[in-house]
């Protein structure tokens, strides 16, 4: 028999492992004296210490150890569930390192722009949220995603041309827009993609794809870089809606997110002061 300390050791085991290794039933003493608490190991159970340290040297829970060695004939299968796993993880580490590495190499800062008139093409993005938590935040990022795909593709079969990045902005440029955005019926978000196009390829279009004039205007833009979030969009509000404008304010009301390959670009349209006077 082997002491802990011993078995300690010879498997390169701290004892506070050991002993948690046995309170959650993955590695269990072969004695434990009833009187001093003192655990005692067998030679043979190196070999599953052994194992035990390969598989949680993998990042592997303690769950999933004990699910492997119970189920030899499944741990194969765990094991490439785990990688894949792993792989995911990295994916977002090597994002957020990149990241990282752009907000502190050139910071995001808000810029101000002339935003020519420009034809586009607009659609609803079925079956999507507000995005109140960043759980409906990621399934609209994804219908999104599928639906510029789609039209992207759809523009380019009838002879159109994509002339930019496409955005995205909330639904609210009907009364009936607006009713389900408020109520949360949806859809709440447009895909506008611009567009270069005759009208041969216009006509051509299927008949859910609206086509529309997007208004020359002067924005307020900021690009953060990364997959988007409600922490991202949050923060671009915090930066836009204050930064100062001689006689004109940001209209959170036309606010869209242009969706580039490395980040996402929130912009919004500034609105003069004089145009409100002259309007009333």
């Amino acid at each position: 028999m082997l002491s802990i300390s011993e078995f300690s050791e010879m498997c390169h085991l701290p004892p506070q492992t050991l002993r948690y290794y046995h309170s959650e039933g993955l590695l269990v003493p072969a004695n434990v004296d009833e009187q001093t608490g003192y655990r005692s190991y067998l030679l043979e159970q190196v070999e599953q210490a052994m194992l035990i340290t390969v598989l949680r040297g993998t990042g592997m829970s303690v769950k999933l150890v004990r699910r492997a060695l119970d189920e030899p004939d499944a741990a194969p299968a765990l094991l490439r569930q785990h990688s894949a796993e792993v792989a995911r993880q990295r994916q977002a580490q090597d994002e957020a390192i990149r990241d990282a590495r752009t907000f502190f190499n050139s910071w995001p800062e808000v810029r101000r722009r002339h935003t020519p008139e420009m034809t586009v093409v607009s659609k609803p993005v079925s079956g999507t949220s507000a995005g109140r938590s960043q759980h409906e935040w990621d399934e609209a990022d994804a219908a999104i995603t599928a639906t510029v795909q789609d039209m992207v593709k759809t523009v380019e079969s009838c002879g159109a041309v994509v002339s930019g990045p496409p955005w995205r902005t909330m639904a609210d440029e009907t009364p009936e827009q607006r009713r389900q955005t408020l109520t949360g019926e949806g859809p709440c978000w447009l895909v506008k993609v611009p567009v270069t196009a005759d009208e041969d390829a216009l006509a051509a279009l299927p008949g859910d794809v609206e086509v529309q004039v997007f208004e020359a205007r002067d924005e307020l833009s900021i690009f953060i870089p990364g997959t988007s979030s409600i922490a991202k969009y949050c923060t671009a509000l915090s930066r836009l809606v204050p930064h100062p404008l001689d006689a004109a304010y940001v209209d959170i009301t036309r606010m869209r997110h242009l969706l580039h390959d490395d980040g996402v670009e929130t912009a919004a349209a500034i609105c003069k002061l004089d145009e409100i006077s002259a309007d009333e």
